[in-house]
């Protein structure tokens, strides 16, 4: 087998997730959405800014983080 310095990349596979949200979340994604557009006069729509808005939230989380290494811990 060839070693190579790049590792197997991992499973980049998208996941569709289905959710219902109230009309006034909804409202303020549209908002964002549409502050998005004037800031960087690039149109993008809710569905494709939210898995990116999820992630950032997930990473700022530093509770969320310490808690989840616990987790990885007990998966190993």
């Amino acid at each position: 087998m060839v070693d190579l310095k790049l590792n197997r990349l991992p499973d980049r596979t998208p996941v569709k997730l289905t959710i219902s949200i109230p009309p006034d979340l909804h409202l303020a994604l549209a908002d964002y959405a549409a502050i998005y557009q004037q800031a960087y006069g690039d149109d993008q729509a809710i569905a494709d800014l939210v898995p990116h808005m999820l992630a950032a939230f997930l990473a700022s989380d530093r509770g969320f983080a310490k808690a989840r290494e616990g987790l990885t811990e007990r998966r190993k």
